[in-house]
Formats: structure tokens, C-alpha cells, sequence
């Protein structure tokens, strides 16, 4: 593994300030060790506060991370399985309708895990805005993901790829496995293990704000304008959603970035998966169809997709120098984890910025090669 060159390291995050982006923060840790931290840039719109240690984010997508070791943690103590269907734990998932086809389909848990159930990203679908009418911030994750399948789903699961509201189905199977809350799941066999104690759900949104980086949007890729507070995938207040829910800190990300990549372990030696569990993360799930989806439409060239993350493969095939097996994901307002069991080398990226599409295509890959390279 390579010596990281940590003065480029933070002449390339500077830049990113430079070129409008309002704040950044970066952790690397090696083997329990924290190699480097970077901040950055100010996290208020008028541009006096500088990013703080402890600064919170609206975390989008890398919540699905948490969800993924979840499911993962009750794949190995033998109370679920990835061949299982989701239908032995959600009775509305039993048999499902799918667009343009006669009979009815089974979801399987491995087709949540790696985006291949057919479902997709519509908030507004019927089902919701069914469950929303009825019950209103009272709804919970059960009844809304319940919701989910009023509507056919897209594809027969198992037959694409298509980044969707599989995690947060996934939720609420943990809930049924667990007989516990998904946040108090995470609470007892995630967060307090590894000692995250600035991560919860985004909600209610007026709980935390005094920590919570201002949040832009990015137009036309070049301006970055302030937005209103907004956590879009957090349906009401009584959900949680798996897939995009949470608010945290670049500490408590790096905490589960270092555990996974040392293969489980926190740096406290509390273990939260076995290694062999970890690798199994790693393996790709996605058919040959499901494979040229992601690289189609996600831009994830060189890639697979395993259990929640997205995996590199073929790194020469991207040129990129980081290893084979590096493995992670990114969120909606520009962060991601990234990590690799064979050095125990991970790092946790943060930012604030939605709608900014360079953050993914270049400030992501970027940072992997100067890490891992």
C-alpha cells in the first residue's frame, strides 16, 4: 500500500473550497489509527463559521451503510439470509405485480441488498401519498414500506439493476428480525458499540440543527446557493428510513469506515461482524444485465455491487491505481465512505452540497486514488 503524499492531499481539498464547494472535511485511518484530517472551508451561509470537528451533515445515502451491516450482522447469527423472501418477513411482499408481466414475482433479500427488487426511487408513488393522507407524520416505516408495492414493480427482481427504496424495505425487515425499532437496533449493535453518539435519524428536523452544516445546492455545476433544511427521503416522523435517513459527523462515520475495513473490529476491539462477513459485503451480486445498469447509469465504470456498496473490480480497466476489492458509497449531498480490508485503510468524506454531479465523477474517484493508490 502506498505512502499517501498528504501535502497534494490537501492541496487537491483546498481546491475543492476553491472552486465553490462551502466546506469539506476528510479522515483517513489506517489500522485503528487516524492517518490524516483536512477541514476546510466555512458551514454557514455567511461564511464566518469554519467547519468544526464535530460539524453534523444530513448523510442521504451513506445511511445505507448502517442498514447494510445490520442486515449483515442477522445474516450471520443465522436469524436471516439473503436467499430468504422478503415476504417470510413483510406479508405484502409475498407475491408481487411487476409491470407488463401476468404473474406475480417473489422479492428475495439479495435483490434488496443489491438494487435488484424492482423497486425505484418514487417518493410520490400512490402507496405513500396514500399512507401520508391516512396517517400523516403518525405514519410508520412498516406502513410505508408496506405502501411500496401497491405499485407494480419495474422489472422481474433479480433481472436489473435500479438504485431505488430497497434499503429502507430492508429496515423494516430488521425491524420484524429484531423485534426492535430500526433506530434502537442501530442504537444497541451499532452506535453505542463503536461509540457514535452524534448520529441519529433526521427527525424531527428542528432536533440538532445548532451543529447541522448550512445546505447548498449546486446549479449548472458551477453556483452554489443556500437551501432550505431538507431530508426528502425521511417520509414522516415516525419513519426511518434505511436508505437516507440519518444525521452525523465525519468522527462517527470514520469510526464505522475503520471497523469495517479492519474487518469488523472497532478500534476499541468491540467486533460488530466477523471478517468473513465483511468480504461478503464485498461480493458482487449484480447479473450481467444488473452489471451494465450500474456502469450505464450510474457512471460506476470498473465496478460491482455487493450487499448495499459499490465494489471495484477492475481497477486498470478506469486506471486507477487503488486495489481490487476497495469498497463503499456516496450520498445525495456529496459524501461517502470508502475503505479496503487489505491495507485496513478507509476514509470518510463529508460535504453539503446537493445536485452536485463533479463531487461523484471526480472529487470521489480522485480522493480514492490518492488514498489507496
Amino acid at each position: 500500500m502506498n505512502t499517501i503524499d498528504y501535502d497534494k492531499l490537501t492541496e487537491y481539498l483546498d481546491s475543492i473550497v476553491g472552486f465553490g464547494v462551502p466546506s469539506v472535511d476528510l479522515i483517513v485511518y489506517e489500522d485503528h489509527k487516524q492517518l490524516y484530517r483536512h477541514m476546510a472551508g466555512t458551514v454557514d451561509t455567511g461564511k464566518k463559521q469554519k467547519v468544526a470537528a464535530d460539524q453534523r451533515y444530513l448523510m442521504f445515502s451513506i445511511t445505507k451503510v448502517q442498514t447494510m451491516t445490520a442486515v449483515m450482522q442477522l445474516v450471520e447469527q443465522g436469524k436471516l439470509s439473503l436467499e430468504d423472501e422478503v415476504g417470510k418477513y413483510l406479508p405484502a411482499y409475498k407475491e408481487v405485480s411487476v409491470l407488463g408481466e401476468s404473474k406475480k414475482y417473489p422479492i428475495l433479500m439479495k435483490h434488496l441488498v443489491s438494487m435488484q427488487s424492482g423497486l425505484d426511487y418514487d417518493l410520490g408513488r400512490p402507496g405513500i401519498l396514500r399512507v401520508l393522507k391516512e396517517k400523516g407524520d403518525a405514519a410508520t416505516t412498516r406502513e410505508l414500506v408496506d405502501s411500496f408495492v401497491e405499485s407494480p414493480l419495474k422489472f422481474i427482481p433479480g433481472t436489473h439493476y435500479e438504485y431505488s427504496l430497497s434499503h429502507d424495505v430492508a429496515a423494516a425487515v430488521i425491524e420484524v428480525v429484531s423485534g426492535m425499532k430500526f433506530s434502537e437496533y442501530l442504537k444497541k449493535n451499532i452506535w453505542e458499540p463503536l461509540k457514535m453518539t452524534d448520529t441519529f435519524f433526521a427527525k424531527p428536523m428542528n432536533d440538532g440543527l445548532e451543529r447541522l452544516a448550512a445546505q447548498y445546492t449546486c446549479i449548472d455545476n458551477e453556483k452554489y446557493v443556500p437551501m432550505e433544511y431538507s431530508c426528502n427521503y425521511q417520509l414522516s416522523e415516525s419513519y426511518e428510513s434505511g436508505g437516507a435517513g440519518l444525521v452525523s459527523c465525519t468522527m462517527d462515520y470514520a469510526k464505522l469506515a475503520d471497523t469495517l475495513a479492519c474487518g469488523g473490529i472497532s478500534m476499541d476491539g468491540v467486533r460488530i461482524l466477523k471478517p468473513e462477513t465483511v468480504e461478503k459485503i464485498k461480493e458482487n451480486l449484480l447479473s450481467d444485465a444488473s452489471m451494465d445498469d450500474l456502469h450505464n447509469k450510474m457512471g460506476r465504470w470498473g465496478c460491482g455491487y455487493g450487499v448495499g456498496m459499490v465494489v471495484l473490480l477492475d481497477p486498470e480497466s478506469i486506471g486507477s491505481p487503488a486495489p481490487k476489492g476497495v469498497f463503499g458509497w456516496d450520498g445525495a449531498a456529496g459524501s461517502c465512505i470508502t475503505m479496503d480490508t487489505g491495507s485496513k485503510r478507509s476514509f470518510v468524506y463529508t460535504q453539503h452540497v446537493r445536485n452536485m454531479g463533479r463531487v461523484y465523477g471526480e472529487v470521489h474517484p480522485k480522493l480514492r486514488d490518492m488514498i489507496f493508490g
